[in-house]
């Protein structure tokens, strides 16, 4: 899959504690409490009553699922379930979500295995991203084909346009988090290493070697990325990666 650094200086960044990833995660979660005066005494007088109508509601922060896994655990350390599934109904994607780290090579692990194993049927949540649904950025990849030519769980991911529905469900709660496709992007090896690419897939904290960080924008982002192009065998890998962005609608 897309390697989050280059020769150099740049392999720092792949060095992300997940403990930060569980702290950011709970911090975009938490709200602050404000103490509030009490009510006088008696009834409240029509000024006072106008007044409080006039005052903004407060909005609720959309539920994020909590930490996907234990604290602690390496980026460096194999894949690990997580209590997610990834549901796209336009494509027919339903599939279990793997928690992935980096390999020995510094790139995101990619699991694979022989014809028939489900692996090729999941997806992978890089655990150095942030929890789906956080306002924040989170990476979710996959197989776009396996062994003898099947196809993969993001076989048809190049049919996703503006406005289709992304579904994270949290398996614990049954919480769905809900995002819809803003756009996508293809990308030749060679550009995935570029800096503004990696903050547009992974977001500015891992790129920068920090944990997961609060989108400038305000908004949830969520990243679909898989192979696309043509099969390189000298590199053992496709020529192009397919980016599919969304944002959270609820």
């Amino acid at each position: 899959m897309t390697s989050l650094a280059s020769a150099g200086s740049r392999a720092a960044i792949l060095l992300v504690a997940t403990a930060l990833l569980a702290g950011s995660a709970a911090q975009l979660r938490g709200t602050s409490a404000r103490a509030v005066a009490p009510p006088p005494p008696f009834a409240a007088t029509t000024s006072t009553t106008a007044a409080r109508a006039a005052r903004p509601k407060a909005h609720a922060t959309p539920a994020v699922p909590a930490a996907l896994t234990a604290g602690g655990l390496s980026l460096r350390a194999g894949p690990v379930a997580v209590p997610l599934e990834l549901r796209i109904p336009s494509i027919g994607v339903n599939a279990p979500v793997v928690g992935v780290g980096i390999t020995a090579k510094n790139v995101m692990d990619a699991p694979e295995g022989r014809f028939g194993d489900p692996v090729w049927q999941q997806a992978f949540w890089y655990r150095g991203s942030a929890v789906p649904g956080a306002i924040s950025t989170a990476l979710i990849a996959g197989h776009i084909d396996g062994p003898r030519g099947s196809t993969a769980v993001f076989g048809q991911i190049d049919k996703l346009r503006k406005g289709d529905l992304i579904v994270v469900h949290d398996t614990r709660t049954g919480l769905d988090v809900r995002f819809s496709v803003t756009g996508s992007e293809s990308y030749s090896l060679a550009q995935t290493t570029e800096n503004s690419v990696l903050v547009r897939m992974y977001g500015a904290g891992p790129v920068a070697g920090t944990g997961p960080q609060r989108s400038a924008d305000g908004l949830s982002h969520l990243a679909i990325v898989t192979c696309s192009g043509t099969f390189d065998y000298g590199l053992g890998t496709h020529d192009h990666r397919l980016a599919v962005f969304a944002t959270r609608i609820a």
